[in-house]
């Protein structure tokens, strides 16, 4: 069948097409110099990793007080004691909104790191190569993630104690991280 559909295909004839002369193309006027534009390199994207501080950006305004103060807190729901990790505006368990805001331990283990090698966050840019990682609280049911300082990341080991410290970011704003301790 195909051998068929060729034989039809050749067999059809073709329009003539009268050739068109050629007509001449008026030379193009210089394009006009233009100057050499050389375009900065956009900043790379930088992730926040720090959260809005004030009243108008957070209902968590409090946590970040607290911090400036030195310590580390979080929500508790009365109703249910249950204790919030990240501090909470509302009881997933319940909804209500009528939490308590309680310190938690200012030391902790270390419970697994890793190392930031390359595209740390903003403001930490100048920091790389720094630890951050899991550290389960004393005395508390919580396993919070954060910086590791105090130590270069090849030199921490699991179960090392650390401490809680707030800091200052450098455009004012304050978060907490890890110190390895002893």
């Amino acid at each position: 069948m195909s051998r068929e559909r060729r034989r039809t295909r050749a067999s059809v004839a073709l329009p003539v097409v009268p050739e068109t002369p050629e007509v001449p193309v008026p030379p193009a006027a210089p394009a006009p110099r233009r100057k050499k534009v050389v375009a900065e390199a956009p900043p790379p994207y930088l992730l926040d990793f720090f959260p809005p501080e004030t009243e108008a950006g957070t209902r968590l305004v409090r946590f970040f007080d607290r911090l400036r103060e030195g310590r580390l807190s979080t929500t508790r729901c009365a109703k249910d004691d249950l204790l919030h990790w990240p501090p909470r505006t509302a009881c997933p368990r319940c909804h209500t909104e009528e939490l308590e805001w309680v310190d938690l331990p200012d030391r902790g283990r270390l419970y697994a790191f890793s190392a930031v090698l390359a595209g740390a966050p903003q403001g930490m840019e100048r920091d790389v190569p720094f630890a951050v990682g899991l550290v389960d609280l004393d005395g508390a049911p919580l396993r919070l993630f954060g910086r590791v300082d105090g130590r270069p990341w090849n030199e921490l080991e699991i179960g090392a104690t650390v401490r809680v410290e707030s800091y200052e970011v450098p455009d004012g704003r304050v978060f907490y991280r890890f110190r390895a301790i002893g």
